[in-house]
Parts: C-alpha cells; sequence; structure tokens
C-alpha cells in the first residue's frame, strides 16, 4: 500500500505488515543457511581437505565468532527496521556513501545465490530421479521448475512463503537429526563417540584448517537475513532480534551435533577416507543406512532436492527486498519499489529477480556448464565474497551508529568491543576465502568467471562508492536519502494501526 513520507516528497511503497512472525522469520532464516545443503556440501570438503575430523570444532569456533557478530547486529535491528538490513545500517552507521557500496555489494550477493542454489538443485534432483526411478532428464529442466515455482509463491504474502519454507525446514532438520541421534544412540561407529571432533584445539588442525573454518562459516551464509523481515513482522523491535539470535545460535550447535556424530558414525579414519573419495555424501549415506536402513538413504536424497529448493526459495525473497528496497529510494528504477496492492508483496522487483535467475542459469546451461560445479559452486563463491565484506562493514558500522547518534545507549560490550570483534572475525574470514578460493572452487578455478570474480566485487563496491559521491556533489537531495528510508514503530503494530514509513 503506497504511503507517503512524513515530508510529503516521495511516495513509498509498503510490504505488508504483520505477514510474518518469530517462527517465520527464523525458518526464512535458517532456510538461507539450508542446513541439509550446508552439511552434505560443505562438511566433507572441511573433513576430507580441510581440518580434518576437527570439524566440527570449526563449527564451534565459526558459532562463537557470529554470536558475538549478532550482538551487535541486534542492537542495530533494536533501532532501525528496514528491508535493506545491511543497506540501512551502515549508511547511518558509516555514512551514506559507504552504505550505497554496501547496498550494491549486498544486491549483487543475493541476487546470485537463487541462481546458484538452483545449480546444487538440479544437480540433485537429476541424481535422485535417475538413481531412484531410472529417469535422466536434462538438469536445466529441473532449473526451470523452480524457477517458475519460486516466481509463483513470491508473488503472494510473505506468509505462504514462511509456511511452505517450514514445512521442507523441519523435514530436512529431522532426517539430520534422526541419523545423527541413531549414532548416538547406538554408540558410535568404530571409535565409539569420540571427543577429539570437538576439541577446540582441532578446529586449527589438518591438512588445511582455513579451507575447514572458510567451510565451516560458509554454511551460515543468510542468518543475517532475519533484518530483511522487518517491516513484514510482527512487532519487529523485538522479533527480529530474537530470530537472529536463535537463527545463529541454533544453527550453530546443530552444526556441531549433526558433524561430530556423523564422524562418529564413520569413524575417524574412515571420515576422512570417504569424504576424500569420489563419492563424499557417502559420508551421510553410510550411517542413515548402517543405524537407521535403506529408507533413510533414500529419504536423504529426496530431503536434499526440497532442502536446496528452500534456500533457493528464501534468497529469492531476500534479493526481491534488497531490489525493492534500492528502488523505493530511487537508486534503481523506481518501479522496483512498488507492492501489490492487495498481497504486499514487493512483487515488480521479485519478477526482476527472477529474470535475472533465469538469465544466469540460462547462460551457464548454454555455454555446457555443469550445474554443481559451475553454476553453483562459482555464484556462490562470488556472492559469499561480496556479502562477508558487508557483514564486516555492518559490524563497524554500529560502533559508529551508536557513537554519533545514541550516545545514551552506548555499552561497552554489546555496541563497542561485540562489534569490533565480530569485525575483526569477519575479516579474517574473507582471508580465508580469498586463500582458499582456488580449492573452494576445486575444477572450476580455471575458468575465466572464476578469475573475474574478484574483480567484479572490486568493480560494484567501487562503483557504488563513486554513486555515492556523484549523488553528494550533483544530486544532494537524493543523497540524503541513501538508506534512510526506515520503518517508524516502536511497538508492535496491529492491522488497524499501521506505522508510515519515513525518512529518518
Amino acid at each position: 500500500m503506497p504511503e507517503t513520507t512524513d515530508q510529503g516528497a516521495r511516495e513509498v511503497h509498503r510490504l505488508k505488515a504483520n505477514s510474518v512472525g518469530l517462527t517465520g522469520v527464523v525458518f526464512m532464516a535458517v532456510a538461507t543457511a539450508a542446513p541439509i545443503t550446508a552439511m552434505t556440501g560443505n562438511l566433507p570438503i572441511a573433513v576430507g581437505f580441510g581440518n580434518g575430523t576437527g570439524a566440527p570444532a570449526g563449527y564451534l569456533f565459526a558459532t562463537l565468532v557470529l554470536t558475538v557478530f549478532s550482538v551487535g547486529y541486534v542492537a542495530m535491528a533494536k533501532r532501525i527496521t528496514a528491508a535493506g538490513a545491511f543497506y540501512g545500517y551502515i549508511s547511518h552507521g558509516l555514512g551514506r556513501i559507504a552504505g550505497m557500496a554496501s547496498g550494491m555489494l549486498a544486491v549483487l550477493a543475493y541476487v546470485v545465490f537463487e541462481a546458484s542454489i538452483v545449480g546444487v538443485f538440479s544437480y540433485f534432483a537429476r541424481t535422485t530421479v535417475h538413481d531412484q526411478l531410472g529417469v535422466d532428464l536434462p538438469w536445466v529442466l529441473y532449473a526451470a521448475v523452480m524457477l517458475a515455482v519460486t516466481a509463483v509463491l513470491s508473488y503472494f504474502d510473505i506468509n505462504l512463503t514462511a509456511k511452505a519454507l517450514g514445512v521442507m525446514l523441519v523435514a530436512e532438520i529431522a532426517v539430520l537429526f534422526a541419523v545423527a541421534t541413531a549414532v548416538l544412540v547406538h554408540g558410535g561407529g568404530p571409535d565409539g563417540i569420540p571427543l577429539e571432533p570437538v576439541n577446540p584445539k582441532n578446529a586449527f588442525t589438518g591438512a588445511s584448517a582455513g579451507l575447514g573454518l572458510f567451510f565451516a562459516f560458509w554454511s551460515w551464509v543468510g542468518f543475517e537475513s532475519t533484518a530483511m523481515y522487518g517491516e513484514e513482522s510482527r512487532d519487529p523491535k523485538r522479533v527480529i532480534p530474537r530470530a537472529t539470535l536463535i537463527s545463529v545460535v541454533g544453527v550453530g550447535l546443530f552444526y556441531i551435533y549433526v558433524s561430530w556424530m556423523t564422524i562418529a558414525g564413520n569413524g575417524l579414519k574412515g571420515s576422512v577416507k570417504v569424504s576424500a573419495s569420489v563419492s563424499p555424501l557417502d559420508l551421510f549415506f553410510d550411517p542413515a543406512h548402517t543405524f537407521i536402513g535403506a529408507w533413510a538413504v533414500s529419504a536423504f536424497q529426496w530431503l536434499l532436492i526440497t532442502g536446496s529448493f528452500a534456500c533457493g526459495m528464501a534468497f529469492h525473497q531476500c534479493a526481491s527486498r534488497y531490489l525493492y528496497s534500492v528502488g523505493r529510494e530511487g537508486f534503481l528504477h523506481p518501479a522496483l519499489g512498488r507492492t501489490h496492492k492487495d498481497h504486499g508483496s514487493p512483487y515488480i522487483a521479485s519478477f526482476v529477480q527472477s529474470v535475472i535467475a533465469v538469465v544466469l542459469v540460462g547462460a551457464f546451461w548454454a555455454t555446457g556448464q555443469d550445474p554443481y560445479i559451475h553454476l553453483y559452486t562459482l555464484l556462490a563463491i562470488l556472492g559469499t565474497m561480496a556479502i562477508l565484506i558487508v557483514q564486516t562493514l555492518c559490524s563497524f558500522a554500529v560502533i559508529g551508529y551508536f557513537r554519533k547518534n545514541h550516545p545514551e545507549d552506548r555499552h561497552w560490550f554489546r555496541t563497542f568491543l561485540a562489534p569490533l570483534l565480530g569485525g575483526v572475525g569477519m575479516i579474517a574470514v574473507v582471508v580465508l576465502l580469498v586463500i582458499n578460493m582456488d580449492t573452494a572452487a576445486g575444477t572450476a578455478a580455471d575458468s575465466l568467471f572464476f578469475k573475474a570474480i574478484p574483480w567484479t566485487v572490486g568493480l560494484v563496491f567501487f562503483g557504488g562508492l563513486g554513486l555515492g559521491l556523484y549523488l553528494k556533489n550533483r544530486h544532494p537531495h537524493r543523497y540524503e536519502i541513501i538508506g534512510r528510508i526506515v520503518l517508524e514503530d516502536a511497538a508492535e503494530r496491529t492491522d488497524e494501526q499501521p506505522q508510515p514509513s519515513a525518512i529518518v
């Protein structure tokens, strides 16, 4: 529904308020992290080529760092409610120019993440259907189905998407939890339940500890999306901080438990051997078959499909809201900032995101690229590099925001030490990514696209800085609203009392 700001200078289309509660926001955030995809995609690499059987300790370390990061992040969320999340936070804390650069990077990250996940979904779907039904179809057909269904669901109220994601998310968590718990109940595999995997010092040992730690942090990408749903949530000042902490800590504990029990089920030496083999998914399939039965392996394979679908759909929602956010402020086409009159969804931004995803997927397919090796891996690395840089800036933005705007709320830990440590931790993760990019890309590291990733990220970031400076000098009225359209609501909303968007 369109409304005017308090200055009466700009019509702002609002997302539909009260569309989703705490559970729905948690589902959306955890779905972007995609536990089953993160575990099956990242754990074998960490165990086989990274910190070995110390991978669960790597997840423990990542949980601690991201929890500290989240302390400052949620402090910001209690003050600012905006669909742009990082874009708005950084513009308030580090200035409009840095906000514009970060906003462009965030848009880049989220628009490529959906296409990336379409790649892994298509790979899982084609493999599972062939293995279990004997039908071999081109992967691009599965990609087309996912893109079409996602586009349709995203057209409606976000509550519909949250419900669909909830069903798929519960199913994928259930199968991972069931296999891990079966291992625990049976007392583990050849080595019982060893404690070495959760010994903190083992997070930093192994063939390449840095690679293992990077894949641990990679497993959380998307948790920060909680803030994007503030405008559509009930009581955002309470829902978003709680959803963020629940997502970070809950996902972290789950990753530690599942990875530990998976290694226990295979045995210490067996885990490293199977992870480095040509069938790394057997790291999960073997314990499922041994401790539950053959049916569990079949269920696991089908849930890999639904889990990756849920992840892609959640990233589509994130990308749509970023496009909507920069669109309503007039920095991309203003039509992106419109919402549906009945559903309150950013339907035009959602359509544009679908077109972008189709173009990316189509380009990889037309050039004969593999959906997993190239489409998934390369776009995931591109998006991860972009979003990690934005997360780093966001940590320091918290310090700047409370120092300049709310000195009365400054706290030595929440608004200074925690975001400072979180920022330093994020810098370390970016360094880990740069150091281990070639290994993370695998055989795709020889492609021209891979070599262009750092240049693409740099071009978008410095292009955003340049745009911010240009607006400041040539269009100061537009410069003033960079990241400044937020939602004013100090209390819980009701349908009868919607709060206006405003420029602050």
